[in-house]
């Protein structure tokens, strides 16, 4: 079945950067072995930090049955399904008459997928998953985001650094987490997440529209930045302040993840008005 939908692509098109934007000083090499072992030591050191590795997190089982979920969803044979992003380089190219296999080396991102594919589905509901993002959180955990972000070969372009927090209609005391799942190796060739440790305790940054709702290239301080390699299958759990970016992925290597975000099931929604006045540039004494 051919792909007749209109295309949609993701932001904007790839700009340059300086190359020590995303320079780190360390790479992190600690963790936790599997959901199971998010304790009360794991728990302290997410605070301190803001983030936290969980390696073994999925089995091989499971992030092959991921892939083949979001091959399935690159097809266009989903009813009701369209959610997939294409990265700007795609516009002169016919990704229409490519297998899914080829035309996933050109999408940027998935959105509100996980409903479609019951192996994504499950991916998300995990309960082992459920039980650690509850001890985190303090309370039963909703899952409100769904996204897969795939980074291509030589044009997977940079996520600039930013607050996820930035991006929802959610009070700043609700305790948000991400989990970036890694469904191939991600590396810091092909563009692993780099965290600045302990920046979600700095509080809200004003973000500007640039080469992506970011913050400012000329407002990152990332001395002390970490690189976060995972194997497939491992997850960082992340802080919805933490400053964290991705470089783009100049390497021949895919680099496919999945992203979620979990709120406080009791946690109330706010509003567009109210983020652009805590993270918005409008009103504020700011330049970029």
């Amino acid at each position: 079945m051919s792909v007749t939908a209109e295309r949609i692509y993701d932001y904007g098109e790839s700009a340059t950067y300086e190359p020590e934007l995303y320079h780190y000083d360390s790479v992190a090499t600690e963790g936790v072995d599997g959901f199971e072992n998010v304790d009360g030591a794991a728990l302290a050191q997410f605070d301190r930090d803001g983030y936290l590795v969980v390696h073994n997190a999925f089995t091989p089982a499971e992030v092959q049955g991921s892939l083949q979920g979001l091959l399935r969803l690159i097809s266009g044979e989903v009813e009701g399904f369209n959610g997939v992003m294409y990265e700007h380089a795609a516009t002169k190219i016919s990704v229409e008459d490519m297998t899914p296999e080829q035309r996933q080396d050109y999408v940027r991102k998935f959105m509100w997928f996980e409903k479609y594919d019951d192996r994504l589905h499950r991916m998300a509901h995990h309960p082992k998953f459920l039980a650690a993002l509850e001890r985190l959180i303090g309370e039963t955990p909703y899952l409100f985001q769904d996204m897969a972000l795939l980074k291509p070969p030589h044009i997977g372009r940079e996520k600039p650094w930013h607050q996820d927090h930035a991006y929802f209609e959610l009070s700043l005391n609700t305790r948000v987490v991400g989990a970036w799942i890694a469904l191939d190796e991600a590396t810091t060739e092909n563009g692993c997440m780099i965290v600045i440790p302990g920046t979600h305790r700095q509080g809200p940054v004003v973000h500007f529209k640039r080469r992506d709702w970011q913050i400012c290239d000329t407002h990152i301080n990332n001395r002390g930045a970490v690189a976060v390699p995972l194997k497939p299958g491992g997850c960082l759990l992340f802080s919805s302040l933490i400053h964290h970016g991705t470089p783009t992925n100049h390497s021949g290597l895919r680099r496919r993840a999945v992203q979620f975000h979990y709120r406080p099931l009791s946690a109330p929604k706010t509003s567009v008005e109210e983020r652009l006045a805590i993270f918005g540039e409008e009103g504020k004494d700011v330049t970029c």
